[in-house]
């Protein structure tokens, strides 16, 4: 169906992309404004793919008219004073590119690696008092009713109190269910069942002084014709899959993880048994298709092959069969923002300007297409015309059923709206499938039906200003308070790392002892854990062929153990809560050494990570000293039993009624 997805919030001035879905790009389609506010003179243009931008506040309905019929889209706009700050949401729109000028991703091949992005704490969360709401929803059946029930919270760092805090719902265009049905008791809409379509979702926001939350959405279908909550079965599509939250990830540099006379996808399956033993949980791999020269694979010349010099497509399912025998799961890197120069698209596109494929790509010049960073391999995909995005699309639905997720390349660097109509095409078949966004700095309102889980590259920024001895070790809990105060919901999903295929090694820049506790941090704070290959035995070079003849064998254990306590102690889940400590040094650096308390129900853990080259020695409330890493007991005998003697980390039992 062509219609353009759910309803959007936005604030004036925000551009909204309009795309028809699943589009052909030999039809006609038409947009039309045909509701606005009294105040706007906002129009549409003729193009397929508009930019449409609402000058006052107030609800619009725009309308396309499509070969399958015509589709109205509601657009909320409040007013720019309502608009969230600026450093909590990217760049200001709803359809178009989103992102920032800290994004890194260096190729080798044109720019080499590094990141120039800083992550300090501060700069992309918000002011004393200030900080967007937070939402979640709910649905319940009560006496013969569909009861939607809002839940807002003010950000944590708001001087709000939910009190403050209004709701705003929409219904969804596509569903079968007006206003006229709906009644409202407080912050809850209210639908009789008899009233009740097949299907209704319900969008909403929180308000308040500090603007409006990311938007939060709830799916409810019609089951039976009970009167009870067996009456309808809820999902959440903005909730990530509950198997990725927990997920251990595990990156591999596809070309140089193993040397044999097989291909890349056979030397990776001869040591799947090693990965398994690991811990690991899901394997993402570098971009597998054709590509021009150079190896990260990341410029693409054909979007349906798998690149010859690592196997073929039959050696690509085998792999993944493989790793699905052993529980695994596989991410697959997916690439939309562009395609190689070497793409013969755009060769045909750059030596004739005649061609069908100059409108593909966007250009600087007669010669020279758009690109970032000055890179001089690939030229950014034009998405205002439909084939690129019929391309692209084909290429999604050519690769999602192979694997379980896709890891996004650049997703800050591609529309909204095309992210957002992948998440729903994938979704509608597979719930499950997990979308990972590379966006750094990560942006709140891809929580809201674009991704489920992000790069946490505040996080990183911390452990590397930590491992290098320039803040002290409790910005890392700094960094994972930055999550809210940007204003993700409580339910957004991260991705933890140290070290990935575009930044040095983490042991080469802050050394052996530093990471050993940032491996410990990757596996005790909220958010799924991401191990690069290598990183697990302590490899220096970022893309060079592992060094697996030399590897550290103690690192290695060392990672066994903290991904054995992760999987088996709740209090280290995603969704355990995580309290500050103080950290009570008998002997060590105190700036080196930070202590937290994890919890989930009727279990806690005292974690405590020591950066520093020596041991430290901390009082701590745990109800043993026994390592639940190492299995050794820690204590140092002083303080009546409290102190333990720390090497790098530490994950202690503790009382959950404390």
């Amino acid at each position: 169906m062509s219609h353009p997805g759910p309803p959007r919030f936005v604030a004036t001035g925000d551009s909204v992309e309009l795309a028809p879905r699943d589009p052909d790009p030999s039809a006609t389609y038409e947009w039309s404004v045909v509701q606005a506010p009294v105040a706007s003179t906002a129009t549409t243009g003729d193009d397929p793919v508009e930019q449409f931008v609402p000058d006052a506040p107030g609800t619009y309905v725009v309308r396309l008219s499509a070969p399958d019929g015509r589709h109205d889209l509601t657009v909320r706009a409040f007013g720019s004073d309502r608009a969230p700050e600026a450093n909590t949401r990217g760049a200001r729109a709803s359809g178009g590119r989103s992102g920032s000028a800290f994004a890194t991703t260096h190729r080798a091949g044109d720019e080499g690696t590094g990141a120039s992005y800083s992550g300090e704490i501060g700069g992309l969360g918000v002011g004393a008092g200030s900080g967007r709401p937070r939402l979640t929803l709910s649905a319940t059946v009560e006496e013969g009713n569909v009861v939607v029930r809002a839940d807002p919270e003010p950000n944590p760092h708001s001087d709000e109190t939910r009190a403050d805090l209004d709701v705003e719902f929409l219904l969804d265009d596509r569903d079968d269910l007006a206003w006229r049905d709906v009644g409202t008791e407080g912050l809850a809409l209210v639908v009789p069942l008899d009233a009740f379509p097949e299907r209704g979702r319900f969008h909403a926001v929180a308000l308040g002084e500090h603007g409006y939350s990311v938007p939060a959405a709830i799916d409810i279908c019609r089951e039976t014709a009970g009167n009870d909550d067996s009456a309808i079965d809820v999902t959440h599509p903005y909730h990530p899959p509950v198997w990725s939250e927990d997920a251990v990830i595990y990156e591999i540099y596809v070309r140089t993880f193993g040397e044999g006379e097989g291909g890349a996808f056979d030397a990776i399956v001869d040591r799947l048994d090693y990965i398994e033993g690991l811990g690991v949980d899901v394997i993402w791999l570098t971009p597998v298709l054709e590509n021009d020269h150079a190896p990260h694979g990341y410029n693409v010349t054909d979007f349906f092959s798998i690149a010859a010099d690592l196997g073929t497509r039959k050696d690509y399912r085998a792999f993944v069969e493989a790793a699905h025998d052993r529980g695994i799961k596989v991410l697959f890197d997916l690439v939309c923002n562009h395609s190689a120069r070497a793409h013969p698209h755009f060769q045909a596109a750059v030596s004739d300007p005649d061609s069908e494929y100059r409108e593909w790509y966007e250009w600087r010049s007669e010669t020279e297409p758009e690109t970032y960073f000055d890179w001089q391999h690939i030229a950014n995909f034009d998405f205002s015309h439909l084939p690129v995005r019929r391309h692209l699309l084909d290429a999604v639905d050519e690769w999602a059923p192979t694997v379980d997720g896709f890891r996004c390349d650049m997703a800050w660097a591609v529309p909204n709206g095309f992210w957002r109509e992948v998440h729903d095409r994938l979704k509608a078949r597979d719930p499950e499938f997990l979308l990972l966004d590379e966006t750094i700095p990560y942006i709140a309102d891809f929580q809201a039906g674009l991704f489920d889980t992000h790069f946490d590259s505040t996080t990183y920024a911390a452990l590397r200003r930590v491992g290098r001895g320039d803040a002290p070790a409790t910005d890392l809990l700094d960094a994972v308070d930055e999550r809210s105060a940007t204003g993700f919901p409580g339910y957004a999903a991260f991705m933890l790392y140290a070290e990935n295929h575009d930044e040095t090694r983490y042991i080469v820049e802050c050394g052996e002892a530093a990471a050993e506790a940032a491996l410990g941090a990757l596996f005790t704070l909220p958010g799924a854990p991401m191990v690069y290959a290598g990183q697990e035995f302590g490899q220096r070079g970022t893309r060079d062929g592992l060094a697996w003849a030399h590897a550290k064998e103690e690192l290695r254990t060392h990672v066994e153990g903290l991904a054995t306590a992760r999987h088996e102690q709740p209090a280290l889940a995603g969704r355990a809560s995580l309290e500050r400590l103080d950290a009570d040094l008998r002997a060590g650096e105190a700036d080196r050494v930070v202590a937290y308390r994890r919890a989930s129900g009727d279990d806690a853990v005292t974690v405590v990570l020591n950066f520093g080259a020596d041991p430290a020695t901390v009082a701590v409330d745990a109800t043993d000293t026994t390592d639940l890493v190492t299995g050794v007991d820690l204590a140092d005998g002083g303080d009546e039993g409290r102190a333990v003697t720390v090497d790098s980390v530490a994950v202690l039992p503790a009382d959950a009624e404390t």
